[in-house]
């Protein structure tokens, strides 16, 4: 029994002690890395976006009424001046007739004024000369010259009924213009809000018939680049985008625009950046979204390492957070090369060892090297892991020892 005992105590002091070796060793560390390499960077600032024509006319009626015919539909082509729609012209035409009989009585009553005033001036001139004779009283020259006064006062009122019906007149034949409605551009219908029978009212405000874009061969996005960004986008710089319809196939674009007034929508501010693109196979249709990568920075051939390699602390596996120096935000911003970035390389000893650098322009996945120890085909650490796979934290203490 005692002879028991010793070899149990033997065996748990073992067990224990080969427990203490073990665990208290360092865990071998395994390193993955990535060759530094030269190639291009680009840098961009990604928005989105709706396509529309450069150029769309809403097409509406000034006039009330019911839609008689139609003359085009949905994608017709149409030409500057052509009829597109003819709203009912009986009501017009009647009051144009009516319109045009007050304009010719109008006249004639004031041809009929103009002579009545012509009779009334000769017997003034006529009562003038027989009161220097004698023959007719001052009093009766009196009432003939009154005469001739209100004959002049008829003819101008007479001139002005004219003016008022001539007004009305020209305002009927308007709105019966008005009731043939015509493209007033050459382009391409891509809404139509009527239909034959329809009313229309123009009373408070004019009613959409059509919309009509007047060249589908160019095109513009209209995004919105967040404040952060928009220092960076310049007119003129290349836009590279694609739309859901067509995911594999990237388009190519260009600035037009960089709006100065800025868009508040809960507290963020925005600024739109109109890009025109050209769309000679009609590819393209209004209203699809654009994903929009503005190109705000280019370096060819240029020495780069990936951004984990910025990231990377020797015992932390993998760190998160962004290098200082790169602004913390993706898309590339250039900075300044003080010597404060630095990154690992990987030895024939398999150590790490530090190598500083300084950045130049980066975009989402790598950092242009502008001067420092790297060269092309060094090994930078990325990411480190312990045997069992997992990354190993930094700030972790030494394992519990027995």
């Amino acid at each position: 029994m005692k002879r028991v005992a010793i070899i149990a105590a033997v065996l748990v002091l073992a067990v224990a002690g080969g427990y203490y070796i073990f665990a208290g060793r360092e865990p071998e560390r395994t390193y993955r890395t990535v060759p530094v390499e030269r190639g291009d960077i680009v840098a961009t600032v990604s928005a989105t976006g709706n396509l529309s024509a450069v150029t769309t006319v809403q097409v509406g009626t000034q006039v009330s009424g019911t839609i008689q015919r139609l003359f085009a539909d949905f994608n017709s082509p149409v030409k500057r001046g052509e009829v597109i729609a003819q709203i009912d012209p009986a009501l017009f035409n009647a009051e144009v007739e009516q319109t045009r009989g007050n304009f010719l009585a109008a006249r004639a009553n004031l041809a009929k004024a103009r002579a009545t005033a012509t009779d009334a001036k000769r017997t003034m001139e006529r009562n003038r000369q027989l009161v220097k004779d004698g023959v007719v009283s001052q009093g009766d020259f009196d009432t003939a010259e009154t005469r001739a006064e209100e004959a002049v006062a008829a003819v101008r009122a007479a001139e002005a009924t004219v003016l008022q019906t001539r007004g009305a007149l020209t305002r009927a034949e308007t709105n019966l213009n008005n009731a043939t409605i015509r493209s007033p551009v050459d382009g391409v219908v891509i809404s139509r809000s009527v239909d034959v029978g329809q009313t229309v009212a123009a009373s408070f405000q004019t009613p959409t018939l059509f919309t009509i874009a007047q060249d589908l061969t160019r095109m513009q996005i209209e995004t919105s680049v967040d404040e952060a960004d928009i220092s960076r986008v310049r007119v003129g710089q290349p836009v590279t985008f694609t739309v859901d319809a067509y995911p594999d196939t990237p388009f190519r674009a260009q600035v037009a625009q960089v709006r100065n007034a800025p868009v508040v929508t809960q507290n963020v501010v925005t600024y739109v950046v109109v890009i025109t693109v050209a769309n000679p196979d009609l590819k393209l249709k209004p209203g699809m979204t654009a994903n929009v990568a503005v190109e705000v920075g280019r370096k060819d051939n240029v020495l780069k390492v990936p951004k984990a390699a910025l990231r990377y602390r020797p015992g932390s596996g993998k760190d998160e957070s962004e290098p200082r120096g790169m602004g913390g935000r993706p898309g590339g911003m250039k900075v300044k090369g003080d010597g404060g970035q630095q990154v690992y390389v990987l030895t024939a000893e398999k150590k790490p060892v530090p190598v500083k650098i300084a950045t130049g322009l980066g975009n989402d996945s790598h950092v242009e090297v502008a001067s420092g120890g790297l060269k092309e085909g060094d090994a930078v650490i990325v990411q480190e892991t312990t045997p069992n796979g997992k990354q190993k934290r930094s700030g972790g203490g030494p394992p519990m020892r027995f």
